[in-house]
């Protein structure tokens, strides 16, 4: 039986949930990643928005497409990805990481939040891959989110594809209208040092903690924390990520996107920027 080849991974700068809903050259790098990796047997996704007091799997066969945000058009709400689960790969991500971490699985209170089907409608749009979401457990410190993801790697080479959801840069309260295609200089700055960490010390993603920046870049960690996973992969396998796409919306958020072992083109800048946020709602107050 020939050995599965070793599965790529990534992180994802999600943005807007409508990017869900729009070509753009961030929703088509998420694209020509879903296209250029080997057909998965799962996604293992790690969501910014699951954020809770504990870690935990879903271990549904069935997961539902959960919308959790508020002040957006009804089509949004409409879309559904009916991804299938696969209750079996809870069970072999708890073996994968005992006994220094003990995971829950959970058969009927998530689902798949919009962190991960808002880029996999791009990256997977026929939903025909199996979809299991890691929780971030919010009690932990960083260091300990990066030692998880690195325990993870054993899963890429059974066929899981691990893939974070979050971004680099995420202040919903310092959000400038103005800006829809831009970065304040802090962002920047923010996201350029992350930047040249994964690439040349993953391992030590976690002292962005002490960056001067960080308190306006990650005023709270849950978008941080899934690019940790990706840096603990990376530093597993002793090669760097790559810049997939990057780029800035409306001041305070980043869209910086990274893969590991995937040969897929660099966005280009000529598909036009980040889906917009909904101005009805405070950003803050919309889940996005």
């Amino acid at each position: 039986m020939p050995t599965p080849p070793l599965m790529p991974a990534a992180f994802l700068g999600h943005g807007s949930p409508m990017n869900a809903l729009e070509r753009n050259r961030f929703s088509e790098a998420w694209r020509a990643f879903g296209a250029a990796v080997p057909r998965p047997r799962a996604i293992l996704a790690i969501s910014a928005h699951w954020h809770v007091d504990a870690l935990a799997v879903t271990a549904m066969p069935h997961p539902r497409t959960i919308h959790d945000f508020y002040g957006f058009p009804q089509a949004l709400f409409d879309v559904q990805y009916p991804a299938p689960g696969l209750p079996a790969l809870a069970e072999e991500i708890a073996d994968v990481v005992s006994p220094d971490y003990v995971v829950g699985a959970d058969r009927e209170a998530w689902g798949i939040d919009h962190g991960t089907w808002s880029v996999l409608v791009h990256a997977f749009p026929d939903a025909d891959v199996p979809v299991v979401q890691l929780s971030l457990d919010a009690r932990k410190p960083l260091d300990w989110h990066l030692a998880l993801g690195a325990k993870l790697a054993a899963l890429r080479r059974h066929g899981v594809l691990i893939v974070g959801s979050g971004n680099v840069v995420h202040n919903l309260r310092a959000i400038d209208w103005k800006q829809p295609d831009a970065g304040f200089d802090w962002a920047q700055r923010f996201d350029s040092d992350a930047r040249q960490l994964m690439a040349e010390r993953p391992h030590d993603i976690a002292t962005l903690a002490s960056h001067p920046d960080y308190r306006l870049a990650v005023p709270t960690d849950e978008h941080f924390l899934p690019l940790l996973y990706l840096a603990g992969l990376s530093a597993a396998a002793g090669r760097p990520a790559d810049v997939l796409v990057d780029g800035y919306s409306y001041g305070s958020l980043s869209m910086t996107a990274f893969t590991l072992d995937a040969d897929c083109p660099q966005g280009t800048g000529d598909a036009g920027g980040a889906a917009p946020l909904d101005t009805s709602v405070a950003p803050e107050n919309a889940n996005v």
